[in-house]
C-alpha cells in the first residue's frame, strides 16, 4: 500500500483532509483516529503533526506527505516538493515597532524571535546580517512587548495579529508558503502516479468552470478566441438554422469577463458550471 502523511491538525489539516475526499480517497471520521486505510485504492493515511512530515517521508517511512513549504525548509529534511497544492497560503514577514527598523538591513546586533529559527538563521546568512535567533514555540508577537527581542519573524496571513500586538510588517518577504506534496528525492513510485494524477485533477477543477453557450455560425471563430478550451471547444449545430451551441474550460477567474464579451459578441443563453474532478 501507498503509505502517505496527513496534517493532524491547524491549518493544512482540514483543507488536506477536503481536497483528498474530493480526489476519491476514504478519510478518517474523528479526530483522534492516527491511521486511515483505504483498501478500495491501495493507500494508507498517517495523521501526524504537520512540522514531523517531512522527516518521515525522508526517512522512508511515508512515500508522500502533505505539509508546508515553510515547515519542509525548517525541517532541514531530505524531502522535496512535487506538487504546490493551492491552499494556506501565507508569506513569512519580519514585523518589528513602528519607527524602529526599515528591513533586514537594520538587524545587525538586534535579537529575533520566530518560531522557524533555521529558516530565520539562513536568511540572516544570506544576507550577511549579525542577529541573534531566538526560538520560541507558538505565538511570538508578544516577543517585543516582553522584551525578549527587537524583532519577530513570523508566518503572515492577514497581519492581524501582529497589528494587534503593536507591530508592523518591514522588508521584503522572507519567504512565500503554501500547502504542497513531498517526496524523498529522485523517488518516482509508479503507485504514487495515480495519487498524483488525482490531486492536479483536483486543482484544474478548481481553477476551471465549463461553459456552455450558443453563438450565430458567423460569429463562432470570434467566439472561439475568447473560449479556446484545452484542445479545442466542443462545437454542434442547433435546430435553429445558422446556431452552434459551443462548450469549453475556461478559467474560473475570468468566467464572468468571459461571459460579457461573448453576450457583446451575440452569444445567448451562456452558463457556467463547476468541475468536480478532471485528467488532463
Amino acid at each position: 500500500m501507498l503509505r502517505i502523511a496527513v496534517p493532524n491538525k491547524g491549518s493544512l489539516s482540514e483543507r488536506a483532509s477536503a481536497m483528498l475526499k474530493e480526489a476519491g480517497y476514504r478519510q478518517r471520521k474523528e479526530a483522534k483516529e492516527l491511521v486511515t486505510v483505504d483498501p478500495g485504492n491501495q493507500v494508507e493515511f498517517f495523521y501526524l503533526r504537520p512540522r514531523d512530515i517531512a522527516v518521515y517521508v525522508s526517512a522512508g517511512r511515508l512515500d508522500l506527505g502533505i505539509t508546508g513549504r515553510d515547515l519542509l525548509l525548517e525541517s532541514g529534511a531530505n524531502a522535496e516538493e512535487v506538487l504546490a497544492l493551492g491552499f494556506a497560503r501565507s508569506t513569512f514577514r519580519y514585523a518589528v515597532k513602528p519607527g524602529s527598523a526599515r528591513g533586514a538591513a537594520d538587524f545587525d546586533g538586534m535579537t529575533i524571535a520566530t518560531s522557524y529559527e533555521n529558516i530565520v538563521a539562513k536568511h540572516l546568512a544570506n544576507s550577511g546580517i549579525q542577529a541573534t535567533v531566538v526560538h520560541l514555540d507558538g505565538a511570538v508577537e508578544t516577543a517585543v512587548e516582553l522584551g525578549v527581542a527587537q524583532v519577530v519573524a513570523d508566518v503572515v496571513e492577514t497581519g492581524t495579529s501582529l497589528r494587534n500586538a503593536g507591530l508592523e510588517v518591514v522588508g521584503e518577504p522572507i519567504m512565500e508558503s503554501e500547502a504542497i506534496l513531498v517526496r524523498r528525492p529522485g523517488t518516482d513510485d509508479p503507485r504514487a502516479r495515480p495519487f498524483l494524477r488525482r490531486l492536479q485533477g483536483v486543482l484544474v477543477a478548481g481553477s476551471y468552470v465549463m461553459m456552455d453557450y450558443d453563438c450565430r455560425a458567423e460569429h463562432l471563430e470570434a467566439a472561439v478566441a475568447l473560449t479556446p478550451g484545452l484542445e479545442a471547444p466542443t462545437v454542434s449545430p442547433l435546430h435553429n438554422e445558422g446556431w452552434v451551441a459551443v462548450r469549453a474550460m475556461v478559467p474560473a477567474k475570468e468566467a464572468q469577463q468571459i461571459m460579457d464579451d461573448l453576450y457583446a459578441l451575440g452569444a445567448r443563453a451562456i452558463l457556467t458550471t463547476a468541475i468536480h474532478a478532471c485528467r488532463l
